[in-house]
Order: C-alpha cells, then structure tokens, then sequence
C-alpha cells in the first residue's frame, strides 16, 4: 500500500506491469529537481509522451505534468543524458519483490541498466550490461554490499515471488517470528497486505510462522500477485493508495489506472508554465501556506518516531539483549573490533546491526526499519529521546497553528475565464460527442481497439469500424440518431485517410456479434476481431475531420465531424487527406486559430490552444487545410 512515506512492493509490482504495457518508449529527456527526484520523459511508439517521476527511496510512477524545474540541469541529470538519451527501452522489471526497478535501455550497441533503489534512503544506479556500476546518484559503502563506480551491482537474495512452494515452506519452518511479521518483513509484503494474507487463507495472524501451512500462504501470496498484475481495481482508502480492494474503507475510486490513482494520492506537481506569468501570492498567502507545509512534515515526523517507539517495545527482548551484549563488549573491546565481529555475523543477531557509531556508542539495528539506540542506556532511555521527538514536533505544530491564526482572512480573487477540464477515462482515446450529445470514443492503436473492446464495448453500445486494414475500433456509448457523424469519425481515423482516399466503406455490429474467438487454422492480430451476422453498412462515406476551439462549459480542442464539433466550437478548422505530417499540420493549425484570438487570450489559452493537443485529433498520414469556421 503506498503512503505517504513511501510505496509498497506490491504497489511495484502495479507500476512496473502498467509501464511495461506501454513499451517500447524512448529516453526523450532525463530532467532532475533541485531535491534528488528526477523525471525521465518518454516517447512511446504512437507519439504519445510519458512522464515517470522518481523519488529514490519512497516513489515511482507516472504524472501527466512535470514541474517547474531548474533552467540547468543538476550534475546527475546531465550524465545521465549523456548516456541513455535517445535509448529504447527495452523492459522495465522488479527484482521479485524488493523495493528495487531496473529500467533497461538499449542505444546503440550498449545495453544499460538503470537501477532505482526505493528502500531505505533510496538510490539512482547506472550500470553497464553486466550490471557493473557506472555511476549512482549516491555512494555508498556497507557491511554487506558496496555501491561505487566499478564495483557488480548486487542484488538482495530471492523472495516468495521467485522461489517454489517448497523452498517458501522452509524458510517459514526455520523463522521464528508470527506469521504476519514473517510475511510482513521477511516476505516484503508490508503490514497490510501480511495481515490480507492471513485474513484471505483464515490464519490467524499471531500463529507461529513454523507452524502454518506454507502451500497455502504460498498460493495466496501469488493469487494477489497475479491480481496485481492483470486484474487491478486501484482505490485510495483511509491508510493510503491500493493497486486493489483489500477491504479497507475506501474514499475515491475504482481509478481506471493505478497510475492515476497514485497521482490523485501523492501532492499534486505544478506544471511548468514557461510563457505564463506566476500567479500573484500575498505575503499572508505566503506564510499560510508554509506553515501548512510545516505541520504535514512535522506530523509525519511524529508518525515516523511513533511508528520506532512501537517496534522497540514489540522487540523489547531483543533490543535489550543488543543493549546488554555491546555495552559489556564495549568494556574489553574498541568499537573498531565491536564493528568486525558484527560484520562477520551474516546469520546471528548480529546481522540485524546495520551501522555502528563509535563517537556515540551507538548502533543501528533493523527491526522492521531502522532504529538508532545508544548502548549504554537502557530502553527506557533510548524511547526518552524519541518521546523527545516527538514532544518537540507537537511544539512545532502548536506554533505554525498560532501563526497561521495571526494570518488575514484570503481575499476572494476573481474566478478564472477559462475553466480546464477535468480528467476523464475517454480522454486517452480519441473521441467526440455527436449533434444529439452521444459519447463516441475510438483507439488510437491495436492496444487501445483491444481495451476497447474488452472494457468499454457494453449490451446498448455499437461497434463501427472502416472497411480497411488498420483503422479505430469506433463504439458509440449508447444511442444516437447521428449515424453520418459516426460513420465520418470511423472513417477519418483508418488507413484509408493514411492512403489518400476521400471516400470508404464503414460497418456497425452490435456487441454480441464482436468476438476474438476464431475457427481452426484462423488467426485474429492484436487489435483486429471478428464480426459474425449482418452488418449495418454505410457507403461512401466522406473522409475529413474538423478540430477547434471549445471555450465553455470547459475550454479544450475538440476533434471530430464537421457537424457535431461546429455547434460546440468558438474557433474551428477542417482536415482532408493530403500532404501535410500531423506535426506540421498541427502547428499550421495551431497558427491559424491563434490568429484569430486578440493577444490576451492567446496567450492565456495556451494550456489548451498548443501543438500537441491538436495533434491527438489529427488522423494518421497526411493531411491538408480545407477551410476555417467561426
């Protein structure tokens, strides 16, 4: 379950199968913010741009914007282009169920990896083909692994995800830990998804983990995984954001992605607004909001010292023993010595002891996550200065509340002229509304007429398509009297207009007569289906679409037939086959449309008037200008 201080292995496991479905992509450009989170934007084979943010140590996945970031690059940032701009690709993977993605990427002749560690303090790794090191963000050196340039990239041992039933049952027989805590951490599920084990196999969750029935957690561990992966309902709930409904009280969702659930969970990310002025913020405006930032920040730090008071006293045993054992081995020995024989101690308690501090006897033990204890004082000591902690943050909270009241009340400020649209699940197609406010929505590619059709073809729905090869799956979502339009749309979005052609035949069906299910010796490519009983035919039928300006209820380009998209358009133009590339045609259009708005409101419907979203409506091949409507 991703939270606010960080996402699960499970959660990866969504976000690396949703990014896998788009490849292959191409490194456009990697950009970095002053903190160390870095963006890499994607070219992906039918035009469309991704944009990955990556927060080493807590968060990976998609946002629709980038933020306003640095005019020069930081230094991590430009290696990184130096390398793998321009590279394709090729898989992005999980190393099972750790917090660790490799995103591999060919150019040239090289293959690279680049490594994102989201454990821990976290960490951004180039390595070569044989996941030699070229370079990480940070250096590191520990007891057990070392990550410096030149150095073999290392890989933490299998988990349930890669080894067998059997294999899975003798590491629970030799762990003495409950069966939550031994999925939990051993495991790498995280607390709320060990104790949706338990509840889905009715074992309960204090059962010694020796003691369970290590087939059926087994199966139960790769049912979820496997759900994950192809079957995901992702909902943000009172704890956090699921790839999947656990039972946990929901406030939002199902989203249609996960990805569009973490970016609805995690702060929204300014977009970058180069020619736009910065929005005007008053001085109290100013203050309000730091002060708001404050308190999250200083909350989460109180979260995080409770959440290590709670792990110290559910291993008290332990940690007093650690305590007993350094501070008598500190009286014969040099902490030099102390931290030799713990290094040596890959299997024993003293494994669990993943730093030492000389100059303030202390150590750092990983009970869950790491704690810091001083060894010559007893526990209850060691809590005192987390109590501390968390004493001082409260205060903190108490005066950026006192602040915050000492504010002016917030000045209405006038509503803005033109309203942005909010998100909807067509928007990623292409689409239109016809004359009678009928829902037609089409795909842009074979994975999308697939989705389509899978996901969103229903009982009262109609399937069109153009009778050529490689043309939009088209569904109208319930009923309309506008067949010439629909029929328009279907044509105008197929290979026809690719070849040229200013007429073709386009067929409806109904949803019962659409089918992937092919007779012996037939074969059905991805995005193609088959159409079984009478078709509706429609000849002849005129190739052109109509892209413009809609300015209310919400301000966007629309795209679609000349008919339906006049009566919701301010400013429009049309398209016929011709010679133009979408590109080129976009920005003509674009120019063309600018110039008929006074300066002013150019420039502020530049979030909507732009290059590229006029190209999502400009069909495949070329295309030429017909004329220009108001």
């Amino acid at each position: 379950m991703a939270t606010m201080q960080g996402m699960n292995a499970v959660d990866l496991v969504a976000v690396t199968a949703e990014l896998s479905d788009m490849l292959p992509c191409w490194i456009h450009k990697i950009y970095q913010s002053d903190t160390k989170t870095v963006y890499i934007r994607l070219n992906t084979s039918n035009k469309r741009k991704i944009n990955i943010l990556i927060e080493p140590g807590k968060r990976m996945h998609q946002v629709s914007e980038l933020p306003d970031l640095p005019k020069l690059p930081p230094q991590y940032a430009m290696f990184l282009r130096k390398y793998v701009n321009g590279g394709r690709v090729t898989a992005i993977t999980q190393y099972g169920l750790q917090r660790t993605i490799s995103i591999d990427i060919q150019k040239s002749e090289q293959l690279f990896h680049l490594i994102i560690e989201l454990f821990d303090e976290g960490n951004i790794i180039l390595c070569a083909e044989d996941y030699t090191i070229i370079h990480p963000f940070i250096r590191h050196k520990f007891k057990d692994r070392t990550v410096l340039p030149g150095v073999m990239y290392q890989f933490f041992s299998q988990d349930v995800s890669q080894i067998t039933s059997e294999a899975f049952t003798a590491q629970l027989t030799a762990d003495d830990r409950d069966i939550v805590r031994a999925l939990a951490v051993g495991s790498y599920l995280g607390g709320m998804y060990a104790e949706y084990i338990c509840n889905t196999t009715q074992i309960p969750k204090e059962t010694p983990a020796a003691d369970v029935d290590g087939v059926r957690i087994y199966d139960a561990i790769h049912s979820l995984l496997t759900n994950v992966r192809t079957n995901r309902s992702p909902v943000i709930t009172q704890q956090g954001c699921n790839p999947i409904d656990i039972g946990i009280k929901i406030q939002s969702g199902p989203y249609e992605t996960f990805e569009q659930a973490l970016e609805a969970f995690y702060p929204t990310v300014i977009p970058k607004t180069k020619s736009e002025k910065r929005p005007f913020i008053s001085r109290e405006d100013r203050i309000r909001i730091q002060q708001e930032n404050a308190i999250k920040t200083f909350e989460r730090k109180i979260a995080e010292n409770e959440r290590k008071l709670e792990l110290i006293y559910e291993n008290y045993q332990f940690v007093s023993d650690v305590i007993t054992t350094l501070a008598n081995a500190s009286k014969q020995r040099s902490w030099q010595e102390i931290e030799q024989i713990l290094q040596s101690d890959t299997t024993g308690p003293g494994s669990k002891v993943k730093k030492v501090f000389p100059d303030k006897a202390a150590v750092e033990i990983d009970v869950g996550q790491p704690i810091f204890i001083y060894v010559h004082e007893n526990i209850e000591a060691n809590c005192g200065h987390y109590y501390d902690e968390i004493k001082k943050y409260k205060r903190k909270i108490h005066g950026a509340k006192n602040a915050m009241e000492t504010v002016r009340p917030q000045k209405q400020r006038k509503t803005a002229q033109f309203i942005r649209p909010k998100k909807k699940w067509y928007h990623r197609f292409r689409w239109f509304y016809t004359s009678d406010n009928t829902l037609v929505v089409g795909g842009k590619d074979a994975r999308q007429n697939e989705e389509l059709v899978k996901k969103y073809l229903e009982g009262k729905d109609t399937f069109l398509h153009a009778d050529v090869f490689g043309a939009s799956v088209v569904i109208v979502k319930g009923q309309t009297k506008q067949w010439d339009e629909v029929a328009a749309f279907a044509a105008s979005y197929s290979g026809a207009w690719r070849s040229g052609h200013f007429f073709v035949d386009v067929y409806a069906a109904r949803p019962d007569q659409v089918s992937k299910t092919t007779e012996s010796g037939e074969y059905v490519s991805r995005g193609s289906f088959i159409i079984r009983g009478e078709r509706q035919w429609f000849k002849d039928v005129p190739l052109h679409i109509m892209i413009g300006l809609e300015l209310k209820p919400v301000t966007q380009i629309i795209g679609g037939p000349k008919e339906a998209i006049s009566k919701r358009a301010e400013l429009a133009i049309t398209l016929v086959p011709g010679t133009y590339e979408p590109n080129d045609i976009a920005k003509k259009v674009v120019k063309i449309l600018r110039e008929k708005l006074s300066p002013a409101d150019a420039s502020s419907l530049k979030f909507a008037l732009n290059a590229e979203a006029i190209a999502a409506f400009v069909p495949p091949g070329g295309s030429d200008l017909k004329d220009a409507g108001e």
